[in-house]
């Protein structure tokens, strides 16, 4: 408690006294220099907390790609040769500088995103989780060897896959560019990255500690901008492989621009996670955990639960208390505290989602409208819709906000057919005390499934990744296993070994 306690008091203090230069151009980081953009646009960075411009970032442009890919490209043989254990020592203490520097990395999260303190602290310290599987990587990409014949033998070797790039969205600043970054660079590939152009600060604080860490030159590149970098990630001939996380509609494109390119693609896209409450589930745990699940980094990551089936019509008291507990969540930054939402445009995708439930004859059970009116900032709150059917808009749109959609059903196999329509395939968790109930999960649609567990992310060395239109591209998942399989190359030798020939040192043609 105390330590927790000291971690909030120093936090409290960074975000007092050392404050993001306002309106400050970022460069992009290449090369392991900070440099200038070749783009003369500029996008603003905001606090969505206060509305207030914090930094910009160039535009980028292909040529800044192909300079970061040039530099990758020239640095990539010293760094593909060099042993693994050589390469994790880097990522060990890159991971206890993230560590000793734990409260500024948050502060800059709250700043940039707009998540409450906790939040921000949990998640990179879970982006951490990933660079300390990626130090596993000595043990991790030792091959297989075996003798398959007499005489004959088999092993496997990972090899790097080359310059590879990775392209981040703006709703976990830390953690989601943990998931590739530590195991790409680990394996020996050179590594190119894309923040949101949202949220682009705390990246730029990490590559300034790996460098610290002593990541050699053009090992790792930071280039910033928004579709026309994307697009040039996805085309550029020097580079092997792109990963996305982000849109469905747009890692369906990157998906395909990549692979029509010759590269590896493994893309992420979005999601329409479900929960379904059974009859038999512990109510009071049950509406704690979809709390977190539905409203959690204010419902703008794609493990939110955005819909709520209830199995059993006329659970009164189910819906009393779940409306109860979220009407009493309260807007800010603190522990526990709903944090805003990162720009107007999104807030008003969002309040279009509640208005058009209420034109089709849906229940507003809780209005999060009502906080759009706090200012400064960009705030909208939780909200609990009833619906009426399963094909309204916000029961089949991600919207990706504080909006939980509640459809109630008699059966259990009618809710396994809602959930099965719906086109992701990310997530999904049932609620139930009963463990044969549990055993039917298997009948979910979704590449990550929880049992009582409504955020249900697995943790390494099991891998994250959804089916369907939740992922594009490669079979692999993003992180544990499915990452060093994406992020490699599988290569088999077969080798024969004749037994050497027994000579008579006597009349050896040595001897004349």
């Amino acid at each position: 408690r105390f330590e927790n306690m000291e971690r909030l008091q120093r936090l409290s203090l960074h975000l007092k006294a050392q404050p993001v230069a306002s309106a400050e151009v970022l460069k992009n980081f290449v090369g392991g220099e900070f440099v200038s953009s070749s783009a003369e646009a500029t996008i603003a960075v905001t606090n969505p907390a206060t509305g207030e411009e914090i930094a910009r970032v160039p535009d980028g442009t292909a040529a800044d790609v192909d300079l970061a890919a040039t530099a990758a490209l020239a640095a990539y043989p010293g760094w593909r040769d060099t042993p693994v254990k050589a390469r994790v020592e880097i990522l060990f203490r890159f991971k206890s500088l993230c560590e000793a520097n734990l409260a500024e990395l948050t502060a800059l999260v709250v700043k940039e995103h707009g998540k409450n303190s906790g939040e921000a602290e949990a998640e990179v310290l879970k982006g951490l989780e990933t660079v300390a599987f990626a130090t596993g990587l000595p043990d991790l990409l030792a091959g297989r060897i075996l003798e398959v014949a007499r005489g004959v033998w088999c092993h496997e070797v990972r090899r790097p896959v080359g310059v590879v790039a990775s392209i981040v969205p703006f709703n976990f600043p830390a953690m989601v560019p943990l998931w590739t970054l530590p195991i790409a660079i680990g394996c020996g590939n050179c590594f190119i990255i894309k923040p949101s152009e949202k949220v682009p600060l705390t990246l730029m604080r990490m590559a300034e500690l790996l460098q610290e860490a002593g990541l050699p030159p053009g090992v790792l590149s930071v280039v910033h901008g928004s579709q026309n970098v994307a697009k040039a990630l996805a085309e550029n001939p020097k580079i092997s492989a792109v990963s996305f996380v982000g849109s469905s509609r747009v890692a369906d494109i990157i998906d395909k621009t990549a692979r029509s390119a010759g590269k590896r693609a493994l893309c992420m896209g979005g999601a329409k996670n479900h929960l379904i409450a059974m009859p038999d589930c512990d109510e009071d745990m049950t509406i704690s955990d979809i709390m977190n699940s539905a409203f959690g980094s204010a419902g703008q990551r794609c493990m939110a639960a955005s819909i709520l089936i209830v199995v059993g019509k006329g659970r009164k008291t189910l819906l009393e208390k779940l409306v109860a507990k979220a009407a009493s969540l309260k807007a800010g930054q603190a522990p526990g505290e709903i944090g805003p939402i990162i720009d107007p445009p999104a807030v008003q995708r969002i309040s279009g989602y509640v208005a058009n439930c209420e034109s089709q004859g849906g229940k507003i059970l809780l209005d999060g409208r009502s906080w759009q009116s706090k200012s400064p900032g960009f705030w909208f709150g939780p909200t609990v819709l009833l619906h009426q059917s399963s094909k309204e808009p916000a029961m089949q749109d991600e919207i990706f906000g504080p909006v939980l959609s509640v459809l109630e059903v008699d059966t259990f196999d009618e809710a396994v057919a809602i959930e099965n329509a719906n086109p992701y395939g990310n997530a999904a968790a049932i609620y139930t005390m009963s463990g044969q109930t549990a055993l039917e999960t298997e009948k979910l649609a979704a590449g990550m499934i929880g049992v009582n567990i409504g955020v249900p992310v697995p943790r390494e060395p099991f891998s994250f990744g959804g089916i369907l239109r939740s992922k594009f591209g490669d079979s692999s998942d993003i992180t544990g296993e499915g990452g060093i399989n994406f992020w490699t190359q599988n290569i088999k030798i077969t080798s024969k070994w004749q037994p050497p020939k027994k000579r008579d040192v006597i009349s050896s043609s040595f001897i004349s």
